[in-house]
C-alpha cells in the first residue's frame, strides 16, 4: 500500500480508490509488481546458490549471469547507439543466455562446485573488463545512460514492463518450489547427495539454469540489483528458525518481495528531491546484514 501512496505526488487511500484511469496509479501499481517479481526471483536465486555451493556469501550474481546481461545492455547502449528502453531487456536477456549456456557447457566438464564457482567469478571479471573497454570509448551521453541503468530501478520505463518481468520469471519461480526437496541433500555435500539417490550433476545443471534465468530476467528489466539475493536467505533462516528448504522457499518469497517493496518506497519518499537508485538503498540495508553474517560465521567457527 505504501508503494501506491508514496511518491513525488502523495495520495490518500480515498484518492486511490476514487481514481479512474489514473496514470500515476497505473505507474505505481506496475512499479510494485516489478519490485515483487524482482525481489522473489533474486531471493530464490540466492537461496539456490548458497545451498548448491554451501557458501553463505554466495548470491544469484555469483556465477556472473548478471555480468552477461550487463554486457548485452552495454553493447546496446554504447555500441549500437540510439536504442529504445523497450529493446534493452532483449539485449540483456540475450547476453545473459549466452553467458549461461557457456557456463552450462563448462559445468559438464567440472565435477567440483567450488571450481565452477571460481570459473564463474573469473568469467564475470572478464566481462567487466570488456564493459570497461566499451565505457572508455563510448560517448558521454551513452556512458551516462549505462551508469544510470546500472544503479538499478523498479520504475516501469515502458508500457507492459511489469507484465514482461512477471511472465518471464513466473514459470521459473513456480518450478523452483518443486526443486526444494533436493536442496536439503546438497547441504550435506555433492557426494552425500549422490549417495541419497540425487543425480547431483543433473540437479546442479537445473539449479544453475533456474538461477541464471531468474537473475538474467531481473537484470534485464531492473538493472543489476545488489544484496537482495544475498541477504534474504539469511533473514529467512533467522526468522523461520529452520534450515529446511521446504519452509525457506516460502520465507525467501515473502521476505524478498517485502524487502524489494521497502527499498522502492525509501527510494521515492516524498521529501526526496529526486528518486534514489534502488542499489543505493539495497546496499545500505544489505551491508549490515553481510557484516552480521561474517561475524556470525566467525563466532560459529570459534565455538567448534
Amino acid at each position: 500500500m505504501a508503494n501506491l501512496l508514496l511518491g513525488s505526488v502523495s495520495l490518500t487511500i480515498a484518492e486511490i480508490f476514487s481514481m479512474n484511469d489514473n496514470v500515476i496509479m497505473k505507474i505505481r501499481l506496475e512499479e510494485a509488481l516489478i519490485a515483487v517479481a524482482a525481489g522473489i526471483a533474486l531471493s530464490i536465486g540466492g537461496l539456490f546458490m548458497q545451498s548448491l555451493f554451501r557458501n553463505p556469501l554466495a548470491g544469484p550474481s555469483v556465477l556472473g549471469i548478471s555480468s552477461g546481461a550487463s554486457l548485452g545492455v552495454a553493447v546496446a547502449i554504447m555500441s549500437v547507439g540510439s536504442i529504445s528502453s523497450l529493446m534493452l531487456p532483449v539485449y540483456a536477456i540475450v547476453g545473459a543466455l549466452i553467458f549461461l549456456f557457456v557456463l552450462l557447457a563448462i559445468s559438464t566438464k567440472i565435477r567440483q562446485n567450488v571450481t565452477l564457482l571460481i570459473i564463474g567469478l573469473l568469467l564475470g571479471y572478464g566481462i567487466s573488463a570488456l564493459i570497461s573497454l566499451l565505457e572508455y570509448f563510448s560517448a558521454a551521453e551513452s556512458l551516462k545512460r549505462y551508469v544510470i541503468w546500472g544503479m538499478g530501478s523498479f520504475f516501469p520505463n515502458f508500457e507492459g514492463m511489469s507484465a514482461g518481468i512477471v511472465l518471464l520469471s513466473l514459470p521459473a519461480i513456480f518450478f523452483s518450489f518443486f526443486m526444494v526437496k533436493y536442496l536439503d541433500a546438497f547441504l550435506l555435500g555433492e557426494e552425500a547427495a549422490q549417495s541419497l539417490g540425487v543425480n547431483a550433476k543433473r540437479m546442479r545443471t537445473v539449479i544453475i539454469l533456474i538461477t541464471g534465468w531468474l537473475t538474467g530476467v531481473v537484470t534485464a528489466y531492473c538493472g543489476p540489483i545488489a544484496f537482495i539475493g544475498l541477504m534474504v536467505p539469511h533473514l529467512a533462516r533467522f526468522l523461520f528458525k529452520t534450515a529446511s528448504h521446504k519452509q525457506l522457499i516460502y520465507g525467501v518469497t515473502l521476505i524478498g518481495a517485502a524487502l524489494a517493496l521497502l527499498a522502492n518506497v525509501i527510494a521515492k519518499l516524498p521529501f526526496m528531491v529526486e528518486r534514489i537508485p534502488v542499489n543505493i538503498i539495497t546496499s545500505v540495508l544489505g551491508i549490515p546484514v553481510i557484516i552480521w553474517i561474517i561475524l556470525d560465521q566467525r563466532k560459529a567457527h570459534l565455538a567448534r
